[in-house]
């Protein structure tokens, strides 16, 4: 059964690709990005307010470094992004030789280290991978994906998530706590059947995966075992990925995108592309600020 919450438009916006949507809960503010605009948003969640940077370059996801600065995960590297200015300075190249790949899906582990997924522009089959940014240094991790979603943490810090939405297959890796890196193996946690594919994730308090599912207008809640729990309605085709938002860190932010609609589809879809908040009855987690040395 498809629940509907009470929901409301955060930005009325419309994205050509929303993603990496992120709350810092120092000031009350959430960050996401139009990846296919080179766009960021930033909405004080406290007065409303919206605003829109221009980057320049595609980027999909960032981090809090501290109270001035985060870094920008973009198509050919990580930036130091300055808050007083939006001034961006390279910190390290990702993939910066290869102008086929992009940054896709990232999220922070709690000890600091970033997990970063790349891909091909156009989707190609096994053309990206995920990465780890560990103490200023980038590794690794999977390579040959073709489509990095999903990536979120359990609450213990001890278990990875990570999708390859073209397979449509969720994986699970044990982790080291500490460091935010694999101990094993990835082993597959659940198969997505039926409509849309498995987009971004966000684990909350409870160890619970909320999961985007694009294509369907909705939000999956699976348990830690792969058992679904919940569907929320998203009123939008493309939903494409949560954050848990709000003081109490109750509320789930949900990008969506108007990628690869025609006229008609996009007529048929009002909303697609606009940022939602879903009043989920959920128990967040504050996103961790990333590590660089």
């Amino acid at each position: 059964m498809m629940e509907e919450v009470p929901t409301s438009v955060l930005s009325a916006e419309h994205c050509h690709l929303g993603e990496g949507p992120t709350y810092d809960a120092t000031t009350d503010t959430a960050w996401w990005f139009d990846i296919r605009e080179g766009r960021l948003f930033e909405a004080h969640l406290g007065s409303g307010g919206v605003r829109v940077h221009a980057l320049g370059r595609m980027a999909s996801a960032l981090g809090r470094i501290d109270a001035g600065r985060q870094l920008v995960v973009a198509e050919d590297g990580c930036y130091i992004r300055t808050l007083a200015d939006g001034a961006m300075t390279l910190f390290c190249p990702l993939e910066a030789d290869n102008p086929a790949t992009r940054s896709n899906d990232c999220r922070v582990h709690q000890s600091g280290t970033f997990w970063i997924g790349t891909m091909g522009r156009n989707a190609e089959r096994a053309l990206g991978a995920i990465y780890a940014l560990h103490r200023g240094k980038i590794s690794t991790l999977f390579p040959g994906i073709s489509i990095p979603n999903s990536i979120c943490f359990s609450p213990d810090g001890a278990t990875g998530y990570f999708a390859d939405t073209a397979r449509a297959v969720l994986y699970a890796v044990p982790l080291n706590p500490a460091t935010g890196l694999p101990r094993g193996e990835p082993e597959v946690l659940l198969r997505h059947t039926g409509i849309g594919g498995l987009d971004g994730s966000v684990c909350d308090a409870d160890g619970r995966i909320w999961n985007a599912c694009w294509g369907a207008g909705r939000v999956d809640v699976y348990s830690p075992q792969g058992e679904r729990l919940r569907s929320l309605r998203v009123p939008a085709k493309q939903a494409s990925c949560p954050a848990f938002v709000g003081q109490d860190l109750s509320r789930l932010l949900v990008t969506s995108a108007w990628q690869d609609m025609d006229a008609e589809a996009r007529a048929a879809d009002p909303q697609g592309g606009c940022t939602f908040l879903l009043e989920a009855s959920a128990r967040g987690r504050a996103e961790p600020d990333v590590k660089l040395a």
